[in-house]
């Protein structure tokens, strides 16, 4: 069991699960994401179907994870399938076995080959569209949950500040990405949560930028954004500008309206405030500087076992935020030929309104 972890928490999501899947009038649910196999069992292994309903909670496997499933979920039933069998002809003994005569399956993550294949091998079960089920119920993240996010956001800053200390000019963008990466796995990481990004001067207009052979020193700054991702499989993202030269007018200036921007993203962060209205919040300030349409994406989206997952944050979302829920704000301001800035922490909904769970210092400060 994961020192953060306790090992009763799978069990209690899946009996929050159960309540929602009454509701729908499903007999039971047959989950086929693995990140959601992992939320609601423990089982950290692939290629497994969860089969839950009440009464029944079935992992459907084969035999290279046998022994990993009784390491990691001993409690679980487990449907051990051939190997002259398919995992929906398994899925089709356990339900004509538990006698489910309305099973609910994730449309989101369902393939349209697994549905026929679904559809083709367990009749006469209806098979019933449910998707975001589990989704929602990883939205609000419990304290075991928010521990690993935490632990997540360490390995990253401490990779971060390790990172800043061996910059040099002749460095590239690849060799800081790698030196970052190498960092946080030091200080206890898995990996890292995405391909770190690390982007020099005017590459900086890509949000999205991809490390290359550009050095450090060909401009006087660089955006880099990464995350860690811990051995519990929990994730952090965080930006921040470093920069290596004089600080200009024209960054400090930019600098000034993405961080005011941010701040004003955070402090509408509070239960009951719409996803949305945190967005506007941000983007309003970056409008009236008169830079809007250099900001095209959305302020931020949660984090946890996926680096991107709910909720969005966004001009249209119309979801409520509500204690649990992990954000992050990054608002940002993207001129091509020049470069960009964005600023990215993560960010906890409180029962009073938020913690800022990140702690890098966000002060526009010249390493050279």
């Amino acid at each position: 069991m994961n020192r953060l972890i306790r090992s009763d928490r799978p069990a209690l999501r899946r009996d929050r699960l159960l309540r929602r899947l009454e509701s729908v009038g499903a007999d039971a649910l047959l989950v086929t994401s693995q990140v959601n196999v992992r939320y609601l069992t423990g089982f950290t292994g692939e290629d497994s179907f969860l089969i839950v309903g009440r009464g029944l909670t079935v992992l459907v496997s084969d035999s290279r994870f046998e022994t990993q499933i009784a390491e990691e979920c001993p409690s679980l039933d487990v449907h051990i399938r051939p190997r002259t069998k398919t995992i929906t002809e398994a899925v089709g003994e356990v339900s004509a076995r538990s006698k489910i005569k309305k099973l609910g399956f994730e449309s989101n993550t369902t393939t349209y080959a697994q549905w026929q294949s679904l559809s083709q091998t367990i009749k006469p079960l209806e098979l019933v569209a449910q998707p975001d089920l589990v989704e929602t119920l990883r939205l609000i993240k419990d304290d075991g949950e928010l521990a690993e996010i935490r632990e997540a956001i360490q390995q990253a800053e401490r990779g971060f500040q390790l990172l800043k200390a061996s910059l040099s000019a002749e460095m590239t963008e690849q060799q800081a990405a790698n030196e970052l990466e190498r960092a946080m796995r030091h200080f206890g990481a898995k990996q890292a949560a995405f391909d770190t990004i690390v982007a020099v001067g005017p590459r900086a207009a890509l949000p999205h930028a991809r490390p290359t052979s550009a050095r450090i020193g060909d401009a006087g700054f660089l955006l880099v954004d990464w995350g860690a991702r811990n051995s519990a499989g929990y994730h952090s993202d965080l930006t921040r500008m470093v920069v290596t030269g004089t600080i200009s007018p024209k960054l400090e200036k930019l600098y000034r309206v993405v961080l005011q921007a941010q701040r004003r993203g955070i402090e509408a962060v509070r239960p009951g405030a719409q996803a949305g209205d945190v967005d506007s919040a941000a983007r309003d300030v970056i409008r009236q500087a008169g830079w809007g349409k250099s900001f095209g994406h959305g302020l931020g989206h949660g984090i946890g076992l996926e680096i991107h997952e709910g909720p969005r944050v966004s001009q249209n979302s119309k979801i409520e935020l509500k204690p649990g829920m992990v954000i992050t704000v990054e608002p940002g301001i993207y001129l091509p030929g020049w470069g960009g800035i964005r600023i990215e922490d993560d960010v906890l909904v409180t029962r009073t309104g938020h913690e800022v769970l990140t702690s890098l210092s966000r002060d526009l400060e010249s390493a050279a």
